[in-house]
């Protein structure tokens, strides 16, 4: 069974940046896309960025295009997020998961295994 635990998250002021890390166990991680997505109170969970299962291409929801970078390491089995200029509308539980296949996802039933969450909070 696939185990995804995440950390990283935290208190940031606007304008900081936080690294992500998401860790893999219990698969084969470089066979297949990783995610990330973010879901705020009493809000979906919404689309962040993902990544193809050799790393050779990413995608970004146009909110953090810019500000976000994906990354993997697949002989670690561990998944990143670097989040730049981080704003006030960041504010979420992210979260990583693992995609069905090798390529690229951008919504939820791409992806068949998750982690708990990490929250962040970016205060003004």
């Amino acid at each position: 069974q696939v185990q995804l635990v995440e950390s990283g998250g935290g208190l940031v002021q606007a304008g900081g940046s936080l690294i992500l890390s998401c860790a893999a166990s219990g698969g084969i991680f470089g066979n297949y896309s990783m995610g990330w997505f973010r879901q705020a109170p009493g809000k979906e969970r919404d689309f962040v960025a993902a990544i193809t299962y050799r790393g050779g291409d990413t995608v970004y929801a146009d909110s953090v295009k810019g500000r976000f970078a994906i990354s993997r390491d697949n002989a670690k089995n561990t998944l990143l997020l670097q989040m730049n200029s981080l704003k006030p509308e960041d504010t979420a539980v992210y979260f990583c998961a693992q995609g069905r296949t090798r390529v690229i996802f951008t919504t939820t039933n791409g992806f068949g295994f998750w982690g708990q969450g990490t929250q962040v909070t970016v205060s003004s």
